[in-house]
């Protein structure tokens, strides 16, 4: 029937509440609870194409109308906003973050983010991908083998909680350009040459865009001894490890991998939070100069979450969550569209989150899953394909997983930004099509606009961690 253990046990009760109503009053009454009892199984039963129940979107709908009944959905900060300390501090999950910096073992500084709420460390890598054009497809499957072994290994990783990577598209400033064209122009050069430089410079930028890539790695705070960790612990026991995480991502494509540094990080959430300022910063870059920016200055001056989107300093975005993975045999360019830069989006973050599975757990999900899907497809005479599917793609789990394979969860956000509010429909009618693309099924994150945007920021934000309902109980449902 579909039912989860909570759908279970309420069937359960309510057929000994009929029986205990027949035999105590009358069949009348009893048929009235049988009612009741349908209607709530009903609501359990009745799901969406994103799988999402009544139950669950009744309950995000009243959470959504007590955030916005008590003022929470609007923020502001600064010298005159609501905040004490009058600083620009990030908002909402976010808020209590502190950043430290530390060096590794090479001699590269890198950031530290710590969470208190969750009590864990997360560490951002800035890549630089190659690409997969002009690239034989031999090159590319050996990447993607590669990116399998990274993802399976760092299960083994002691204290890796989670891991994501951010592809973010953004329109180029042209700053760089004209600053590398200015260092590298000859004074003596002909004035025909020079002329032609400097239009190169002035037309090039225009409909460009840079596409950036960060893997973040987050780590448990947690002692086995018991207790917690300082950020001055985590620093030095991440220092001797961190060059093996990102000599190991140079052999999957992603480039020349380096720890960012607490200013790099602090100029990625401030230009996510308030593109206008891109242009400021890189600007500053040209001219040599370093701009003076604190965790505590990054965040948005004001942000306003809706139930659909989020209006943050000088732009509007919206963020959808994957519902469903692509079925079938997924191809290494099944995201290239999805990735790629798009006229009617301005910025475009696309993050997808795995949550390793230690080795002692993921046998027992395995058989679990493939127990399930046999159970599906021998409970009818006349199983669907879908199901035999299921069986064999659960069996082919649980080899590879005997054979050493890593187990891990995966999500994934998208985060469209446009800076003009007339253009937020042109955006979403882009992702839906985009999403078509790439055989997912993406959904608004509605009621939480504000969280799912600072989620799929290179944060290393865990949002089971934040959730106060048990995840167990959002799956039994």
């Amino acid at each position: 029937m579909g039912l989860g253990s909570v759908g279970t046990g309420l069937l359960l009760a309510g057929l000994v509440l009929v029986v205990i109503t027949v035999m105590v009053s009358d069949v009348l009454r009893a048929s009235v609870v049988a009612v009741l009892l349908g209607v709530a199984l009903l609501a359990v039963l009745t799901r969406d194409a994103h799988g999402r129940n009544l139950v669950s979107r009744v309950g995000a709908r009243t959470s959504w109308w007590s955030v916005r009944s008590r003022g929470l959905s609007i923020y502001r900060s600064g010298p005159l906003g609501r905040a004490l300390w009058g600083t620009y501090q990030l908002p909402g999950i976010a808020a209590p973050t502190r950043l430290s910096e530390h060096t590794d073992s090479y001699g590269r500084r890198f950031a530290l983010l710590y969470t208190p709420a969750t009590g864990s460390f997360s560490v951002v890598i800035g890549t630089e991908p190659d690409g997969a054009a002009l690239v034989d497809q031999e090159q590319i499957d050996v990447w993607v083998a590669d990116w399998g072994h990274w993802l399976a290994n760092l299960s083994d990783e002691p204290s890796v909680e989670a891991a994501s990577v951010t592809v973010e598209t953004a329109p180029d400033t042209g700053t760089r350009l004209r600053r590398e064209v200015s260092m590298s122009t000859d004074p003596q050069a002909p004035a025909f040459a020079r002329a032609v430089l400097e239009e190169v410079v002035d037309r090039y930028p225009a409909g460009s865009s840079t596409v950036r890539a960060f893997v973040t790695v987050t780590f448990t705070a947690s002692q086995r001894s018991g207790g917690r960790r300082k950020p001055e612990e985590m620093g030095r026991d991440l220092a001797a490890r961190l060059p093996g995480l990102t000599a190991g991502l140079a052999a999957t494509g992603a480039g020349a991998a380096h720890p960012l540094t607490a200013q790099e990080l602090c100029e990625v959430v401030r230009v996510a939070y308030d593109p206008a300022a891109a242009l400021l910063i890189d600007e500053a870059h040209a001219a040599g100069q370093v701009p003076d920016l604190s965790w505590t200055d990054v965040g948005p001056a004001a942000a306003q979450a809706s139930w659909d989107g989020y209006r943050h300093d000088s732009a509007f975005s919206c963020t959808w969550s994957m519902t469903q993975a692509p079925r079938g045999n997924v191809q290494s360019g099944v995201l290239a569209r999805l990735l790629a830069p798009h006229r009617d989006i301005d910025r475009k973050r696309v993050t997808l989150v795995y949550r390793p599975i230690d080795s002692a757990r993921a046998a027992a999900i395995v058989e679990a899953d493939l127990r399930a899907a046999e159970f599906r497809m021998t409970s009818t005479s006349k199983p669907a394909a879908r199901d035999s599917l299921a069986v064999r793609a659960a069996a082919a789990t649980a080899s590879e997983e005997a054979s050493g394979a890593g187990l891990t969860q995966f999500g994934m956000l998208v985060t469209a930004t446009v800076t003009d509010l007339d253009r937020q429909a042109d955006a979403r009618a882009a992702i839906d099509n985009l999403s078509a693309t790439a055989r997912l099924r993406l959904r608004p994150v509605y009621g939480s606009q504000d969280s799912a945007f600072a989620a799929a920021l290179p944060l290393g934000l865990v949002l089971p961690k934040h959730v106060r309902v048990p995840a167990e109980l959002r799956n039994n449902l």
